[in-house]
């Protein structure tokens, strides 16, 4: 388990004052980051063999937007492992310990080198300390596009800003260029992102959306593939 405080600040707002969704997903993406370094045995086995753990889904359930000028902590805890992949909660908390977001994500381990998943030997695994599992409902991970009613969008050329430091779009980013499609009256409650192909400097996305009752949908695309699907729900 490993926790970060915050404070939100302007930075992090929208016009009316409260965090961005945007902007919570990076504080979430931070700790996760940042807990690696609690876990001496992964991070030695990933640094000598040039391993990164990637992001491939995440569930984020939103109980209350906090607003400017509050503090909040960020705490994220693994679950579950298996070799090439690992189970964990991300809860961002207001300062009275009620939850704002909570949330489950998918990770994938993968050599930096090939771009393919790679498996953590058992030795290592066995280093690891694993939490609870935090009560909440657990969607499934696949989310797939309605058959009807898409709606192809303005593409979107990657820039430099996109990038993080593994070369290819970062999650969040993804998820602000899917934010931007939605109608001005969507509140978002729930989200599942899932990961698939990722793009990198230079690429064009085509990026498809849909609605479908309570769902809004975002299918970025590229050369042909998904590579970012993204469901909002109100």
């Amino acid at each position: 388990m490993y926790t970060l405080n915050y404070k939100v600040t302007t930075s992090c707002c929208d016009e009316r004052g409260r965090l961005k969704l945007y902007s919570a997903l990076q504080m979430m993406q931070d700790c996760s980051e940042m807990w690696l370094g609690s876990e001496p045995g992964v991070e030695k086995f990933f640094k000598e063999n040039g391993m990164a753990q990637l992001l491939v889904f995440r569930q984020v359930e939103v109980n209350r937007v906090p607003v400017y000028g509050e503090d909040l902590s960020v705490t994220t805890s693994v679950y579950g492992m298996k070799p090439m992949f690992g189970f964990r909660n991300t809860v961002i908390k207001d300062a009275a310990g009620n939850p704002c977001y909570t949330t489950w994500s998918m990770g994938a381990f993968v050599d930096m080198s090939t771009g393919k998943l790679s498996r953590i030997p058992a030795e290592v695994l066995a280093t690891m300390n694993l939490d609870e599992q935090v009560e909440m409902e657990y969607k499934d991970r696949r989310i797939f596009m309605p058959s009807e009613g898409v709606v192809e969008r303005e593409a979107y050329r990657v820039a430099r800003n996109d990038i993080d430091y593994n070369a290819h779009v970062n999650n969040a980013n993804y998820v602000r260029i899917a934010m931007e499609l939605l109608p001005e009256d969507w509140e978002v409650k729930s989200m599942r992102v899932e990961f698939r192909v990722p793009a990198k400097m230079g690429d064009t996305l085509a990026i498809f959306t849909a609605e479908e009752g309570a769902k809004f949908y975002v299918d970025i695309q590229v050369d042909g593939k998904s590579s970012t699907l993204v469901e909002f729900e109100k």
